[in-house]
């Protein structure tokens, strides 16, 4: 007889990595699981839900604290079916029946540890010393109240399981769901299996079904058309000759060229008869279209209202190489977290997105070197786009000599940090403080450099991408506000198999001065602790948020920590993947994953909290993402890092880096800077010194370029 499937209930305490346990279970277990935030019911409505057994989260904070734990507690003591606690909801179900909760030896936040087991019960046929995932910097202290009885432990001493003496109780101090836990997943079966054990006799039920958004509807009256051009040019020459004088344009530029990485570029403006610019700002909530017609103004998310742009202009695949066809570019800057579930203390002086709806564009392929011009428009236009190729393809045709960059020579200007650097160091010092307590395991913390000066956007950009070629670069003009970007870090790609992709980056050094010292640097990275450790905490959180939107199953790791190379730096780069859930969209994915982890820290919610403390102001245009939404339903956004935002007056450059556990202040500090080192040197470079950098100091400095 086919045993029942059994639904469990995850008790979520607004942690990060939640819904890897909820791809778990529902893998081992055969039913997704039921998630619940634990302030989102009282135990009273809990109770009149269907489920079999519960699993208490991790999360940040302490079980003592209510607010921390809400309704794990009552349900700890009132429910009679079988718990499992991981982490707090392991720390939870140890305080509830008298044990003391202490500071660990040592904060233990994405680091491994063997344990060793009594072989029962959860740990039934797992091996001795098996590798676990620690995030934690409190414990159980040790002895346990009689009801309790040990059932694991680390080389540290620190209790890694327990159990109840007699109720179907189970806790675990480790995350059985983080990618390099090995023999999680039997870990969890033994918990399906021990729950179908304890179960109390139930009536069958029909198999729960999982609720799936209504599907997209067919392509509507926009078709795709393109052609394909086999010429000499160079798309610097192109964007400066036909697009640099717009006053909005984009050019998604994959200045780093490798293959099956960054094979295409993408450059156009907002001049297209179905074009149009959109500027949002989160609060007040203000969504600003413009078109050739005129502007409105709306009261719409940003993110429903691509949603409804995109199912209108949706069309149908069309056999070219790559996935933008039109559709919608731009940026999303870090304060749109608001509309993801965050809280926002700050206003950015600059729009939380601007994007442009390019219905016509230029497409480069750099493998190939060929390019196409490709028009999003009805069938009945079909003349009107003929034209625009035919006058698009003439001009390239015939573009004039690229102009050489000439520097503005002499002028001084001066550079700051937003913080200066004793309170940088203060800030990385309060962070250490917050992991010690266990309000947070990872916080990445940011700071600007500021220039007071004059530039021209497009200038500073030609100089970055000649300086620090990256795969995932751009260059934004959004009226008065420019965007040069030299990205390494891939967000989020959607593709057209419906195959969702995000590549965090955690982990820094600098190249070596020789062969030898880059090559030691590069094998140093790869190696220490530290960074394995924030990139571990990384894919743990991305995952997660994949989890939210990827079929069950689905979501993988191909590549885990693999050192990446570019002009100034080396980094720790990992892949993951899953698969989109039938129904669901990129913006879905998006709004899901916003902003991206490895520009957050985790747990996202609570350290998102403690970034906003701590900065004091807006992270505005860094941080956030640059890309497309494709009218294919693809999709594919950076990481804002090593950017210049322009203004008029002023050049503002952010950075900043992961802040742990092992984390050395002064070394943080210096990490930061040389984040900002090679956007700077373009800064300085189109104002006339590739020889000499100014230092930013605690005050304001005026620096004047050597002749």
């Amino acid at each position: 007889m086919r045993a029942v499937r059994l639904r469990t209930l995850i008790i979520d305490n607004h942690d990060s990595f939640t819904f890897n346990l909820f791809q778990l279970l529902a893998e081992v277990g055969g039913t997704e699981p039921l998630v619940v935030r634990n302030d989102e019911r009282s135990w009273r409505e809990l109770r009149g839900l269907a489920f079999d057994n519960i699993v208490i989260s991790p999360g940040p904070g302490r079980p003592d604290h209510p607010a921390d734990f809400g309704v794990c507690r009552d349900a700890l003591i009132e429910a009679d079916v079988p718990i499992l606690g991981v982490c707090l909801g392991h720390q939870g179900l140890g305080h509830v029946h008298g044990a003391r909760i202490q500071h660990a030896p040592e904060v233990m936040h994405g680091r491994l540890s063997p344990v060793r087991h009594t072989g029962t019960d959860l740990f039934q046929g797992l091996p001795q010393d098996f590798q676990v995932v620690r995030y934690h910097s409190l414990c159980l202290a040790r002895p346990l109240p009689e009801d309790l009885v040990e059932t694991a432990w680390a080389p540290d001493g620190v209790l890694m399981a327990l159990r109840h003496a007699s109720l179907p109780r189970w806790g675990v101090q480790f995350h059985p769901e983080s990618i390099a836990t090995t023999h999680g997943r039997q870990l969890l079966a033994n918990f399906i299996r021990l729950s179908r054990e304890h179960q109390a006799p139930r009536p069958s039920r029909r198999p729960e079904t999982t609720q799936e958004r209504t599907p997209l509807p067919p392509p509507g009256t926009f078709q795709v058309h393109h052609r394909k051009l086999h010429l000499e040019a160079d798309p610097e020459q192109a964007f400066v000759a036909l697009l640099g004088g717009r006053d909005y344009a984009f050019w998604l530029d994959s200045s780093r060229v490798e293959a099956g990485l960054s094979r295409f570029s993408f450059m156009g403006d907002a001049t297209g008869p179905h074009s149009a610019v959109i500027h949002y700002q989160v609060n007040p909530r203000r969504l600003t279209v413009r078109r050739s017609q005129g502007a409105e103004e709306h009261s719409t998310e940003l993110f429903e209202f691509l949603q409804q742009e995109l199912t209108r202009l949706r069309v149908a695949p069309s056999g070219l190489p790559f996935d933008f066809q039109g559709g919608y570019v731009g940026h999303l800057g870090y304060e749109l977290k608001h509309d993801c579930g965050a809280t926002t203390s700050h206003a950015s002086p600059d729009p939380d997105a601007s994007l442009i709806l390019a219905d016509r564009l230029l497409a480069w392929d750099h493998i190939e070197d060929t390019v196409y011009l490709v028009a999003l428009a009805p069938e009945h236009e079909a003349a009107e786009v003929q034209a625009w190729f035919d006058a698009t393809e003439s001009s390239l045709r015939a573009l004039p000599p690229l102009p050489p960059l000439e520097p503005r020579s002499g002028a001084p200007f001066p550079v700051r940090l937003a913080r200066d650097r004793e309170t940088y160091l203060a800030d990385i010092q309060r962070c250490l403080e917050q992991l010690h307590e266990g309000e947070t395991y990872e916080v990445c913390l940011t700071n600007k450099l500021l220039a007071r000066t004059h530039v021209e956007p497009l200038d500073l950009y030609r100089n970055l991408r000649r300086l620090n070629p990256a795969p995932y670069a751009a260059y934004l003009r959004m009226g008065p506000l420019g965007i040069a970007c030299s990205s390494p870090e891939r967000f989020l790609r959607v593709d057209a198999e419906r195959w969702v992709e995000s590549k965090p980056i955690k982990g820094t050094l600098r190249r070596g001065s020789t062969p030898a010292e880059d090559e030691r640097l590069r094998q140093q990275l790869g190696s220490q602790e530290k960074d394995r450790a924030e990139n571990l905490m990384i894919v743990d959180l991305v995952r997660n948020d994949l989890g939210r939107v990827c079929e069950v199953g689905s979501v993988h790791v191909p590549r885990l920590m693999h050192v990446e190379s570019y002009a100034t730096v080396h980094q720790l780069v990992s892949t993951i993947r899953g698969h989109l859930r039938q129904g669901l969209t990129a913006v879905d994915a998006v709004r899901a994953a916003f902003p991206g982890g490895s520009m957050t820290g985790a747990p996202k919610e609570r350290t998102l909290e403690l970034i906003d403390r701590l900065e004091g102001e807006a992270r505005g245009v860094y941080s956030g993402t640059i890309g497309y939404f494709s009218a294919t339903g693809a999709a594919d956004l950076n990481i804002v890092i090593r950017t210049a935002v322009v203004r008029p007056g002023e050049v503002s450059i952010g950075a900043g880096g992961a802040i742990v556990a092992l984390s050395d202040p002064a070394a943080e500090l210096e990490e930061m800077l040389l984040k900002s080192r090679v956007v700077l040197k373009a800064l300085c470079t189109a104002l006339g010194s590739p020889d000499g950098l100014p230092e930013p100091g605690a005050d304001s400095r005026a620096w004047t370029a050597p002749d």
